[in-house]
């Protein structure tokens, strides 16, 4: 064989190999990952979502794709980025609440699984839980179930605190109705609760100095994934203003919140990749049940309790699934 052709055949079989790997992965499903919140600040619930893949019998880049789609908290994007997700044609699409709320709007074929705090038959997202109808099913938090426990938590912390601050995010599809609850376990207790809205950085800066004013007691932070990826701020501004305040997840608690309580995030979303592997199996959302996350946790943080100069009453502490002394 002539040097010029071996030199072609070998740059031939070199470049056949990137174009073969390229058509094996084109040919893999793909999972449409839709998220509201940003890529680093979700990083340990994308690894508990690959953990559920695998549980599933799916590994990212081996016989499954996914194609990340972040808002990065600017929820007014989410329809664009569905609708990418849509021509991409993807198996199917997991998503949180406002872009669930986005993805059904976009698509009525392609399969939706997705986590949420809010109750989905009231967002119109299902039917119902047993039977969800349509292309979507997923998991819900029980958000609104627990949120007035989170009032209650705080009352019995500081009994003294007449006036409790509810911080929310207006562009949040459940807000609303967050605040309708909070509200009404308020009342059952005779507290008067003071609402304020954020959806900045900025914003919940001078949420918690305009509810300091007011004469808030406690916070109770609303849920929303804006919020969960602020963990750090918020408890450092609860910390600043001295103001006790409890949140959904545990992520806050150890970034100095004083309580958290709620279901386990991570877990939401290694149920959800679960489902998603069905459905990559040929399960259809219709057949699949709407998973509620019956796990609740209790975390307290004693150093910050002890930064606020509050006792927490022994009843209390010895409830607490962790504490963080």
């Amino acid at each position: 064989m002539r040097r010029r052709e071996f030199i072609t055949l070998l740059g031939g079989a070199a470049a056949a190999w990137p174009l073969a790997a390229r058509a094996q992965q084109d040919a893999l499903p793909v999972i449409g990952f839709l998220n509201g919140a940003s890529a680093w600040e979700y990083s340990r619930f994308v690894a508990a979502f690959r953990q559920g893949l695998t549980e599933a019998g799916s590994v990212e880049n081996k016989n499954v794709i996914i194609e990340y789609r972040w808002a990065e908290g600017h929820y007014d994007r989410l329809p664009v980025l569905a609708a990418d997700l849509v021509r991409r044609q993807v198996a199917v699409i997991v998503a949180n609440s406002p872009a669930a709320v986005a993805a059904k709007a976009t698509t009525t074929t392609i399969p939706i699984v997705f986590t949420t705090s809010a109750d989905p038959v009231q967002l119109g997202l299902v039917a119902s839980l047993n039977r969800p109808g349509g292309n979507l099913t997923g998991v819900t938090t029980l958000g609104a179930e627990v949120g007035s426990k989170r009032i209650e938590l705080v009352h019995e912390l500081i009994p003294s605190a007449a006036i409790v601050g509810l911080l929310l995010n207006p562009t949040f599809p459940d807000a609303e109705a967050q605040m309708r609850n909070m509200q009404a376990a308020a009342r059952t207790l005779g507290l008067k609760v003071h609402a304020q809205y954020a959806r900045s950085e900025r914003e919940i800066d001078d949420a918690f100095a305009t509810l300091v004013q007011r004469g808030a007691g406690a916070l109770v932070i609303g849920i929303d994934p804006f919020f969960t990826t602020r963990s750090e701020q918020l408890a450092a501004l609860a910390l600043h203003y001295r103001l006790p305040a409890v949140y959904q997840y545990r992520e806050f608690a150890e970034a100095g919140g004083l309580m958290s309580y709620g279901t386990s995030l991570s877990d939401t979303y290694r149920r959800a990749a679960v489902y998603a592997g069905q459905i990559l199996k040929g399960a259809k959302p219709s057949d699949l049940p709407v998973q509620q996350a019956a796990k609740l946790e209790l975390i307290i943080n004693l150093k910050t309790a002890r930064t606020l100069g509050l006792t927490v009453p022994l009843p209390l502490l010895g409830r607490a699934d962790e504490v963080i002394e």
